[in-house]
Order: C-alpha cells, then sequence, then structure tokens
C-alpha cells in the first residue's frame, strides 16, 4: 500500500505490519529510509496509516515511484533498481526437491523478498498460468512436469521481534532452511524447537505441515506467520486460531489452500524452556548425561543422531521422509487389534482415540525393505519410500497405493499419505 502524509511530499510504501519504507523531499533531495518495526509505537503508526482516518491519503504506486526515483541513498537505489521479475522456461525440478523424481517446470521464478511474490502473482494472473509454490521441495512427490508458473520462495532473513530476558520472539523468512534455522536459535541460547532438528524443508512450509517430531509440533511455538494473498497480493497476518492446525494440518491444506503465500513465520521461545525428553529415543540417547546437566542442546544432538540412524539422507537417496501420517483409530478397533497383536505401539488421544504407528503398521504387512528396482522401501524406516535412482513420480505413487492396500487388508486400517501430491 502506498500512502502520502496530505499537504506534504513525503510519501511511504507499505510492504506489511512491520515493515514500510518513510521518503522525505530534503530541498532537492529525497531520503528514503526502511523502517522495520520493532516496538510498539512504530506498529502503532503503520495501523493509522493504512487506517481510512488521519492524515494519510493513499496514493497509486506510480506516485510513489516519482519521489522514491530521485532518492539518492544507497537503501533506496536498491528498492527502487530492481531488475524486472523474468520467469524461465523449462526449469528441471529434481535438484530442487529431495525426492528428486523427474520432472521440470513450465515456467519458474525465484522470490526473494515480498515484491517478488507480487509480481509473481502478477505475472502469473497477466498470463492465465496456474501457480505451484515450491519451499524446499521436501514434503512433495511429482507425478509429472508442472503446468504454469512454479514460484520457489527464498525469502531469507531472522530477526529478534521482541524478548524480556526469558522469553522472545524470533521470525524468519520463509525461505531459510528449517534445520539452519533451528540450529540458529539453540546458538542464540533460545529453546523450544531443538526436538524438531533435522528435519528437512524451509521455515515457511512448517506451518502448513505443522511439522512435528518427538513430542513436539509447530503449534507449540508458533507465533504468527505473515502470507500474501494469490488474489490481490494484499499481506495478511494469522494467529494460531486462526491457522487452526491439526496433526499435520493448517488451514493452508485445507479451507485456505492455495489462497496464501506464506512469506514470514514467527515463534515464541525461552532461553531456559523446558526439555521434551520422554518420547522416542531421545531419554535412551541422553542416558550419559547426568538429568541437570542437560540442555536443549543435548536434546536437538541426540534427535539428529536418532534421525540419522533411522532415515535416509535425501542428498544419498532420494526421499520425502515419513510418506505416511500415524493413524488415529477409536478405542475399539485399538483394543480389537491389540488382542490379535498385543505387542502393537499405541497412543490413547485426550480426544479418547489411539494413535498407531504407521512404519509399525507398514512392517507388519511385510513392506520394509521392499525393492523394485529403482524405488522401494526404506529398509531402516518401513515409513520412508525412497527414490534409488531414475524412479517416476507415478511409479512411487504406485508403490504407496499398494502399501495403503496392504495395511486395510490386514489391520483394517486405512492410511493417508503425508506428503503432498503434485500434478496427481
Amino acid at each position: 500500500m502506498y500512502v502520502r502524509l496530505k499537504g506534504t511530499g513525503q510519501v511511504y510504501a507499505i510492504e506489511g505490519p512491520t515493515r514500510f519504507w518513510d521518503c522525505q523531499p530534503i530541498g532537492s533531495r529525497v531520503r528514503c529510509t526502511e523502517v522495520i518495526a520493532q516496538t510498539w509505537p512504530e506498529k502503532q503508526r503503520i495501523l493509522d496509516m493504512v487506517s481510512d482516518e488521519g492524515p494519510w491519503e493513499r496514493i497509486e504506486a506510480h506516485e510513489f515511484g516519482k519521489t522514491a526515483r530521485a532518492a539518492s541513498s544507497l537503501g533506496m537505489e536498491l528498492f527502487t533498481q530492481r531488475t524486472e521479475l523474468t520467469p524461465k522456461k523449462s526449469v528441471p525440478l529434481a535438484p530442487l526437491t529431495t525426492f528428486g523424481v523427474k520432472a521440470s517446470a513450465q515456467w519458474f521464478v525465484e522470490a526473494c523478498d515480498v515484491s517478488d511474490v507480487r509480481e509473481a502473482l502478477t505475472w502469473a494472473s497477466t498470463h492465465s498460468q496456474p501457480l505451484t509454490v515450491l519451499g524446499g521441495g521436501s514434503n512433495m512427490l511429482l507425478h509429472q512436469d508442472v503446468e504454469g508458473l512454479v514460484l520457489r520462495i527464498a525469502i531469507k532473513g531472522v530477526e529478534l521481534v521482541q524478548e524480556d530476558g526469558e522469553h522472545v520472539q524470533v521470525s524468519a523468512g520463509a525461505g531459510e532452511v528449517w534445520h539452519d534455522f533451528v540450529m540458529h536459535t539453540l546458538d542464540q541460547g533460545w529453546g523450544g524447537l531443538e526436538n524438531l532438528s533435522l528435519i528437512p524443508g524451509s521455515v515457511g512450509a512448517s506451518p502448513m505441515q505443522n511439522i512435528g517430531a518427538y513430542g513436539v509440533e509447530i503449534k507449540d511455538h508458533f507465533a504468527w506467520l505473515d502470507a500474501v494473498n494469490v488474489a490481490d497480493g494484499s499481506l495478511k497476518r494469522f494467529g494460531p486460531e486462526e491457522c487452526d492446525f491439526g496433526y499435520r494440518e493448517s488451514v493452508f491444506k485445507r479451507g485456505q489452500k492455495d489462497r496464501w503465500v506464506i512469506v514470514r513465520v514467527a515463534f515464541n521461545l525461552q532461553r531456559n524452556a523446558p526439555l521434551r525428553m520422554g518420547y522416542g529415543a531421545i531419554e535412551q540417547e541422553l542416558q550419559h548425561v547426568p538429568v541437570s546437566d542437560r540442555t536443549a542442546r543435548d536434546v536437538s544432538e541426540a534427535v539428529i543422531r536418532i534421525r540419522q540412524s533411522k532415515l535416509p539422507d535425501p542428498s544419498v537417496v532420494g526421499n520425502a521422509g515419513s510418506f505416511f501420517k500415524n493413524p488415529t483409530v477409536s478405542a475399539s478397533v485399538a483394543e480389537s487389534l491389540l488382542v490379535t497383536y498385543p505387542d502393537m505401539p499405541h497412543f490413547p488421544q485426550l480426544s479418547g482415540d489411539v494413535k498407531l504407528a504407521a512404519g509399525w503398521l507398514i512392517e507388519q504387512a511385510g513392506w520394509k525393505g521392499v525393492s523394485r528396482g529403482t524405488h522401494g522401501v526404506h529398509d531402516k524406516q518401513a515409513l520412508v519410500l525412497v527414490n534409488h535412482g531414475g524412479a517416476t513420480g507415478a511409479e512411487v505413487w504406485q508403490l504407496a497405493q499398494d502399501v495403503m492396500a496392504s495395511v486395510a487388508d490386514k489391520f483394517g486400517v486405512h492410511l493417508e499419505p503425508e506428503v503432498n501430491q503434485i500434478g496427481l
């Protein structure tokens, strides 16, 4: 949004709820300053500028541009001397996805900031091209070449939003590598995300999928996210309730699917966060460390060791991590299964239902380590489907369907894929 202070030549470009450009004529020159709103007065100033009342009036982009182009500061030169965002044609996507199956984007562009996102959306709309948003490419299986525009989010930057000595709120660009971001929080002494170490993907995908591991989910530490509306380019901030988080779900995979492009995500962390060590093999991994001496870094390193021992490295073997969700069944179904399979892992939920371990079900159905040449089921973790090299998305998906049908036939339990199917 662009506004002018009434009766003056002072103009503003408001990029979102915490960022704007302030351009002030000074004599024959113009000084432009980028403002990151970290304090309440600055944030209130933005709210005042976008309201319909007060001394500001809305203007068109070209009116702001006339003033901005006169700016002599380096910061504004960088802001105004943007090269036109031009999509590339027929770009291979295998190197940009962890499954590594062969597929190409009809058109491809990379966005490094919100303006890039808006330009890409405008291009797609103007050229009547469907849009596919790509983050870290770690939770998708491509079934064929992707028609239309593939928009890869590469927005970087980590920002400390606020702190009070114990609690901190930190935000990160949607294009930041998730594991790198987790390591950064630990370097700063901020705890809370350590159980989510080594999960592949980007920060922007984390709330969409409500990623989780070892007893922790994104929703446990989520503060807010900023997303660009695909229809009109407006920027909106979503709080926890608006995201409607569920098990590996959010509103961005359901009611608001394909309507928003996530550009920044913020998390609430602590300097002395309580450690979560009761899930999986974490306690066993840390048994050599006295309980009183354990740190968030210790938990992170334990999680990394566990994941590395069970899950294949996507840079070596193509995969998307856990391909299936852990199914939830009624208590009566779980009790019936336990009569036949007393060793079956099961986890009672607050709702009264019981969550089962998909990996155990798949392994008991005889799929662990099964190979179909170019692809198969991982030999250390049956939840993971792998691309040994040369597999197509259709072949991997057929394997997934066969696994799901086998588990349903043996246990009467229906599995759902956790991985997003693109072009199916």
